[in-house]
C-alpha cells in the first residue's frame, strides 16, 4: 500500500519551527505510523532568504527544498500543501489569513490567535475554501492524552467531578527577558496565559469538555497578577463547566512565571494535573506540555504507573531533538510528529479540522481566555487585535 506524503512548508524559521520540523524527519514506521509520510518541502523567514535556506538545511529539508524571503512567496508555492505557521501569537491573524486567501491548509501554533474574534474570521474563512485549519495543540494527540480521554469516556473513574491542570515555570521575568521579549511584550502578546496557560487549559478542557457527549462552555473566574510591561505573570482560573443532570463540574487552571511546578526536576512535589472522578483520579506529571508519566489511583486499591515514550529513530542515528536549548536523548522523538501525524490522516481522508479538538472547542477556548484577560485587565495594542487584513505588524 502506498503511503499518503504530505508536503509541508513552514513559516517562520525560530525554535519551535525548528523542533517542529525535525520532528517530521524520522521514518514515521518508527512510532508505528505505516500509511503517512511527511516532507518538509519549503521554509520561509520574515528576516532574509539565506536564513531560511539555513532552516531547511538544519532541519534536513527534502532536496531541493524552496527557501523564501517572505510568507507571501511561500504561501503561493504549488508544491505545499500545507503551512505549519510558528510566529508570536501576535502574528497568527494576519499569518494564517495570507496562507488561507492563498488557499493552502494551515496548522497554526497555539494559541490560535489573539482573540476570538480573530479565529471566528479565520474559521470562516477556511470552510467558505474548504480548506484544513487546526491549531497546534500537539498535546492532545500523545498516545498519553489519547488513554486519559478514553479511561475518562469509559467510565474508569467514574463521573469527573474535577480537574486541577497547572504549567508554571519559575523564571522571573525581571532576570530573565528584556522588555521587548515576546514573553513579556504586549505588542506580541505575551504573558504566561497565552504561552503556558493554554497547556493548563488544554489538560482542563480535554478532561472536562471534550469528553462529554454534549459539551457546554464554562463561566469563568479568574485572578491575575500582572508584570509591569501589563501582560500577565501570574493567572489562576476557575471555570465552571454545566452538566445536563444539573450542577457543574470545576477546572482549576494556573499558570505563573514566579513558581514553578516541579522544583527539583524530579517530580517530588508530584503530578501538575489530577482528574478526579467519584471511583478514582488521574494524575499527570509535570510538564504539562510533554508529560511522560501517568498515575490512576482507583478506590479498589488499583494503582497503576505508567512511563510513556516518544519514539525515534534511536542511539546511534545521529539525530536529536529538543526545544529552548536543551535535547531530548539521542534518536527520542520530541512528540510533535503526532499532530503531523494527523494533519496527514484529515487531508488524506478529506477532513477540515483535527480530530482531537474541533475548531469550534478552540474558538470556546479563545473566548475562554478573552474573558480571563477582561477580568485581569489584561490589553493588547489594537493593531494586535485587531480584524484588519492585512496590517503590517512589522
Amino acid at each position: 500500500m502506498s503511503k499518503f506524503t504530505l508536503k509541508w512548508g513552514i513559516l517562520a524559521t525560530g525554535g519551535i519551527a525548528e523542533t517542529f520540523a525535525r520532528d517530521l524527519w524520522p521514518n514515521p514506521e518508527t512510532r508505528d505510523v505505516k500509511d503517512v509520510e511527511h516532507k518538509v518541502v519549503a521554509a520561509a523567514s520574515s528576516s532574509s532568504k539565506s536564513r531560511a535556506e539555513d532552516f531547511l538545511k538544519e532541519v534536513r529539508g527534502v532536496e531541493g527544498a524552496k527557501a523564501y524571503g517572505s510568507y507571501k512567496e511561500l504561501a503561493n508555492d504549488p508544491n505545499v500543501d500545507i503551512i505549519y505557521v510558528a510566529t508570536p501569537h501576535s502574528h497568527h491573524y494576519q499569518n494564517v489569513r495570507l496562507c488561507l486567501e492563498a488557499g493552502k491548509n494551515v496548522l497554526c501554533e497555539k494559541a490560535f490567535t489573539t482573540n476570538a474574534k480573530q479565529l471566528e474570521e479565520l474559521i470562516k474563512i477556511a470552510k467558505e475554501k474548504k480548506l484544513f485549519l487546526m491549531e497546534a495543540v500537539w498535546t492532545r494527540y500523545f498516545p498519553l492524552s489519547i488513554q486519559v480521554r478514553e479511561w475518562i469516556t469509559s467510565g474508569k473513574i467514574g463521573p469527573v467531578y474535577r480537574t486541577f491542570a497547572d504549567l508554571s515555570m519559575a523564571m522571573p521575568p525581571e532576570d530573565t527577558f528584556k522588555d521587548n521579549h515576546r514573553m513579556v511584550n504586549p505588542a506580541l502578546a505575551g504573558g504566561a496565559l497565552l504561552d503556558l496557560g493554554i497547556y493548563s487549559l488544554t489538560w482542563i478542557f480535554q478532561t472536562l469538555y471534550t469528553t462529554q457527549k454534549s459539551p457546554q462552555a464554562p463561566s469563568v473566574l479568574t485572578s491575575v497578577r500582572q508584570y509591569k510591561t501589563g501582560v500577565d505573570e501570574q493567572t489562576t482560573m476557575l471555570l465552571s463547566f454545566p452538566r445536563e443532570d444539573g450542577g457543574d463540574a470545576h477546572g482549576i487552571a494556573t499558570t505563573s512565571f514566579r513558581v514553578d511546578g516541579d522544583p527539583d526536576g524530579k517530580a517530588s512535589a508530584g503530578p501538575s494535573i489530577r482528574i478526579q472522578g467519584a471511583k478514582g483520579e488521574i494524575q499527570v506529571f509535570h510538564p504539562a506540555f510533554r508529560p511522560t508519566k501517568t498515575k490512576l489511583i482507583l478506590k479498589d486499591g488499583t494503582i497503576e504507573e505508567k512511563d510513556w515514550d516518544f519514539p525515534g529513530p534511536g542511539k546511534g542515528s545521529g539525530w536529536k531533538n529538543g526545544f529552548g536549548g536543551t535535547f531530548q536523548e539521542e534518536g527520542e522523538g520530541q512528540g510533535m510528529y503526532w499532530e503531523a501525524d494527523e494533519c496527514a490522516y484529515a487531508l488524506r481522508d478529506g477532513r477540515k479540522e483535527g480530530k482531537y479538538e474541533s475548531l469550534e472547542e478552540s474558538l470556546v477556548i479563545m473566548r475562554t481566555m478573552d474573558e480571563v484577560r477582561k477580568q485581569g485587565g489584561v490589553k493588547f495594542p489594537e493593531k494586535i487585535e485587531t480584524t484588519d487584513y492585512p496590517v503590517d505588524l512589522n
